[in-house]
């Protein structure tokens, strides 16, 4: 680990004060009924119950229940490899059967308490261990967070720290963790750059889909509004082309510019097969051909619909033709479902209406 969270909280490791507060516990122990030490690295002895330790972690447990002969005069449980103040720190906690303890004591072994939970397998100290180093991740630990995230299964903290390496990934690449992490961990970099690339596909892919829906919704909208200017007469543009009164089509964002489109193909006196105004209005048209439900073509009050159906059943072969259908079975999908949702917001607004 290059950057720990005893650095990030600027107070010195005061391993003498827990060696002073273990030994004077140790004193102790025998009047409060310790029956068990845990042993550190330095030999310092911290006084436990076997009973809370049992109780605790299912691993304490199986190793507290060997059998008599595997203890010699005491039992002494070693957890070696973790500083001193966070091995007192993580009995502190089992005993207390709670995290509520001094915010600097855990930001500065959080790291190492994540860890003993893991390999004793104290599930509701990790979990709140998690979201403690959740809470204080930057640039400077995002990668050895990640890495002991990892290593410890902690799933939903590994997730966090990606998803910050996402959202600050210059920084990151700035940082002395990261440029360790390039010098000694390929595989670890790999995974983290190719999270970064499958996200990245990933929001792109979603804004494609998102553009994609808005422009259905349009063409529905579009749709409406032909089939409503066709059957009831929806022409209300003055001939400057500014609207009479309030239209009464659901989308009338959609239906003054169709309106004034149609306008323009009906007066256009150049090439209508060029002019861009008369192909969009022959393109909605062709759509409106391809989802229209009536029973008979002749009852259609649209224009060209029965030739355009015509049409398209003697070339349905081309691919030209199948882009059409399929464009046309995703407009009306999005007509359908826009209309089941419209008739559940006035069936739930009137059921909220007073009688």
């Amino acid at each position: 680990m290059t950057k720990l969270f005893a650095k990030r909280a600027e107070v010195p490791q005061p391993w003498k004060e827990a060696t002073v507060a273990a030994n004077k516990a140790a004193g102790d122990g025998d009047r409060y009924g310790a029956d068990v030490f845990i042993q550190t690295s330095t030999g310092l002895r911290i006084p436990a119950h076997s009973n809370v330790l049992a109780s605790m972690s299912p691993v304490l447990a199986r190793v507290l229940h060997l059998p008599n002969k595997r203890w010699k005069s005491e039992k002494v449980i070693r957890i070696l490899g973790v500083p001193n103040e966070a091995v007192l720190a993580f009995v502190r906690l089992l005993h207390a059967g709670s995290d509520e303890e001094d915010e600097e004591m855990m930001r500065r072994n959080g790291m190492n308490l994540l860890a003993l939970s893991h390999v004793y397998q104290v599930k509701w100290l990790k979990r709140a261990c998690e979201k403690r180093l959740a809470a204080w991740l930057d640039a400077e630990a995002v990668v050895d967070v990640l890495k002991l995230a990892r290593l410890c299964d902690a799933a939903w903290l590994g997730l966090r720290c990606l998803k910050l390496l996402k959202k600050d990934f210059s920084a990151v690449q700035k940082s002395d963790a990261w440029h360790f992490l390039e010098a000694n961990d390929p595989w670890l970099e790999l995974y983290i750059l190719e999270f970064l690339h499958e996200s990245d596909l990933r929001e792109k892919q979603s804004r494609r889909n998102m553009e994609e829906q808005k422009t259905y919704q349009q063409l529905s909208e579009a749709m409406e509004c032909l089939e409503h200017i066709f059957k009831e007469g929806c022409t209300d543009i003055k001939p400057d082309r500014r609207r009479r009164s309030s239209c009464s089509c659901p989308p009338v964002d959609a239906c003054q510019p169709l309106q004034l489109l149609l306008l323009h193909f009906s007066k256009c006196d150049g090439n209508r097969a060029t002019c861009s105004r008369c192909r969009r209005i022959w393109q909605l048209l062709k759509l409106h051909s391809s989802i229209c439900m009536a029973q008979d073509s002749s009852s259609c009050k649209v224009p060209l619909c029965r030739q355009f159906k015509y049409k398209m059943q003697k070339t349905e072969e081309k691919l030209e033709e199948r882009k059409w259908m399929v464009l046309g079975k995703k407009v009306a999908s999005v007509i359908a479902f826009s209309s089941f949702a419209k008739r559940k917001m006035s069936e739930s607004g009137r059921a909220l209406d007073p009688e």
